[in-house]
């Protein structure tokens, strides 16, 4: 094979940036021409085409839902992730959010019903995070909790589905939620949730980009995947959300994701968490 290019030139720049907006949402600034180039290397070398501009005009000719890409989102996004990330956010479902909906069912203001999106979820760890605490928080026999992760990713939604954990992913879960609600199998390695978890979890693929035909959530968590969105991108995505969330019902971001200006109607508690107009409120 011939040596490829160190970079991509500019035109081919140009050309793969427009081609997975287009596609993902996904805004890839000029100035990471090199960190591209560098991923789409190890494309050329799985796929065994010669140079960059043969890579373009064969993603150019695939479906989106072709492997090929799901191979190359897996190289261009970040998938650093573990269970309890950002601890101030799930000290806040467990001590706030799941509180007050229980107060709110026990005085006959909604039902015992409880649905959650963790979308952009990568490899699960944020939906079993989700599971453990509302296992922890509230009576399973007498809530209906369904927690739907979805991710652009195929390979992260296997992965997901999977469901095994190393050890660096589970350091930061509490002693007795992993006694109570994880099993080693792999001793001092590997994890995997119980069934009182898993029974409460799905996942799908599914595009920010798209509606997503479930409807009515309580609450979206949607961490640390706008920061690869352009305006226009993150307002077609909180459209989309906005639509599947419940009237009073909670957005958690992360901290940089940059949505206040896009949720200029919804009431902001903390710069990274927005709650929808209107529903019951109790307390």
């Amino acid at each position: 094979m011939p040596t490829v290019a160190e970079q991509v030139t500019d035109a081919e720049m140009a050309g793969y940036a427009r081609l997975i907006y287009n596609r993902t949402g996904i805004r890839i600034s000029p100035q990471k021409k090199m960190l591209l180039s560098n991923r789409l290397r190890r494309r050329l070398r799985a796929t065994g085409l010669p140079d960059f501009r043969s890579y373009l005009t064969h993603l150019r000719r695939l479906p989106q839902n072709h492997p090929e890409w799901d191979a190359l989102l897996q190289e261009i996004t970040t998938h650093e992730t573990y269970l309890f990330r950002d601890e101030a956010q799930w000290r806040w479902f467990r001590e706030h959010c799941l509180p007050e909906l229980e107060a709110a069912a026990q005085a006959g203001m909604r039902t015992r019903q409880l649905k959650i999106w963790s979308a952009a979820c990568s490899s699960g760890d944020e939906a079993y995070t989700i599971a453990a605490c509302a296992a922890a928080g509230l009576d399973l026999a007498a809530w209906n909790v369904r927690i739907l992760g979805t991710d652009i990713a195929a390979g992260s939604i296997e992965a997901a589905m999977r469901a095994t954990f190393t050890e660096r992913a589970m350091r930061l879960v509490p002693l007795k939620l992993r006694q109570q609600f994880f099993r080693e199998v792999q001793r001092g390695q590997l994890w995997q949730p119980r069934p009182v978890l898993t029974e409460l979890v799905r996942f799908q693929q599914h595009n920010l980009l798209q509606p997503l035909w479930q409807k009515r959530f309580d609450v979206v968590f949607l961490k640390n995947v706008l920061i690869y969105f352009d305006a226009q991108s993150k307002r077609t995505a909180l459209e989309h959300i906005r639509g599947a969330l419940l009237p009073g019902g909670w957005i958690v971001c992360g901290a940089a994701e940059g949505v206040a200006d896009l949720l200029k109607d919804y009431e902001r508690l903390c710069p990274w968490l927005f709650r929808k107009p209107g529903g019951p409120r109790h307390g």
